[in-house]
């Protein structure tokens, strides 16, 4: 949903939610809106490249008010929450974060979110683009935990770019320097509580900012934007340039419920051993034992720029003239400077160097098997 030069009119209707945030992303200038989790997302505020150099040279605001927050709390909040997920949380501290998957009995991607726990048996999962909160009451209800499930007053934002630290110690004070990656402090600012991870979508240095108190969502904004003046702070939506380069998927649109971990490159994310049972075990043994009949793999498309910057819809894959798969992602890469993406194809095509074709509205595009993430595999820059 655009709007451009005042000639299109865009009706926020109340069948979807707006964040707290929303009315003050609106008065910065957000003319582009995308909807996940059932609520607004602003996503442009300018030429979409110029963000992606701002939120790899400076630092960036986004209102991701969309990550719907499921709290999971109760007397038996911590074994739920590890039937719900393959990985072994075990070795998660109250103060840490966690990427997890959670899947269905078939093994199928229910949602891959980020797992706050912040008691031993209390956790947020900040979740994609599916309803976790009903699947979580349905598993509940067809099982013995002793659980309470809901959806907290929680919103977050999100400080990303390499001067983030700087905005964030203006917000907070200096003990956000000795923050962890994936691990999390409370804190209030200007006496709006808050909760500040580090965590984000960008794989650049980054923060999520979780505003506890929904009436104070443009007072946050406003907070923030003053500390980050100085350093060049300002507002954008996610990258979908950065977001390929970084090898991180978008769920529903790369994966979801028709696909598993070991599929989509996941597998990390599944402890088959775990001491806990979990949705899914005998399903993943199962694929794990036979292999993956279909990968996500990563494409380069040599030549001039295909599409910027989303596909409006997955796009066909062929080898030999036969389909063998579809394209999910793909955009000029501004600091490389070719298309790269992501394309579901069968196993044995799957490999590094396999030549391909995708089909685009203007039609054929060789298309070639490369390695995922594109840049900073070892993620060494938001660990920095």
């Amino acid at each position: 949903m655009v709007i451009e030069g005042g000639q299109t009119t865009l009706y926020f209707g109340p069948w979807y939610r707006k964040s707290p945030f929303f009315d003050a992303a609106q008065r910065a200038g957000c003319y582009g809106y995308d909807v996940y989790n059932k609520m607004y997302i602003p996503s442009n505020f300018a030429d979409p490249v110029e963000e992606y150099w701002h939120l790899v040279n400076h630092v960036t605001i986004w209102d991701v008010g969309c990550e719907r927050q499921v709290e999971i709390r109760g007397p038996d909040g911590y074994e739920f929450m590890e039937y719900l997920t393959p990985r072994d949380l075990s070795t998660c501290k109250v103060g840490q974060a966690k990427y997890v998957v959670l899947t269905d009995e078939q093994g199928g991607l229910v949602n891959d979110p980020v797992l706050t726990r912040l008691a031993k048996n209390r956790f947020w999962l900040s979740t994609a683009d599916s309803d976790v909160l009903l699947w979580a009451k349905g598993v509940s209800y067809h099982s013995d935990f002793d659980v309470e499930l809901s959806e907290p007053d929680v919103s977050p934002m999100q400080i990303q770019g390499p001067k983030s630290k700087q905005v964030l110690r203006s917000l907070v004070g200096p003990r956000v320097l000795d923050l962890e990656y994936y691990h999390f402090l409370e804190a209030k600012i200007d006496g709006i509580p808050v909760l500040v991870t580090r965590t984000g979508w960008s794989a650049e240095v980054g923060y999520e900012i979780y505003l506890r108190d929904g009436s104070r969502g443009t007072d946050l904004w406003d907070r923030v934007m003053d500390a980050g003046r100085p350093f060049n702070l300002r507002p954008t939506g996610p990258s979908e340039y950065r977001r390929i380069e970084a090898g991180i998927l978008n769920y529903p649109s790369d994966i979801n419920l028709e696909y598993n971990p070991y599929e989509a490159g996941l597998g990390w994310l599944v402890d088959l051993e775990k001491k806990h049972d979990f949705i899914g075990r005998t399903s993943l043994k199962k694929i794990k034992k036979e292999g993956p009949k279909r990968k996500l793999v990563g494409v380069a498309v040599p030549g001039d720029e295909v599409v910027r910057p989303w596909l409006p819809h997955p796009w066909p894959v062929r080898k030999d003239g036969k389909e063998i798969g579809i394209l999910t992602a793909l955009a000029m890469s501004p600091r490389l400077k070719k298309n790269i993406g992501y394309a579901w194809v069968l196993t044995p095509v799957s490999k590094l160097g396999t030549e391909m074709e995708i089909v685009t509205p203007a039609g054929s595009r060789r298309a070639i098997v490369v390695k995922r993430p594109f840049i900073d595999p070892k993620k060494e820059v938001p660990k920095s």
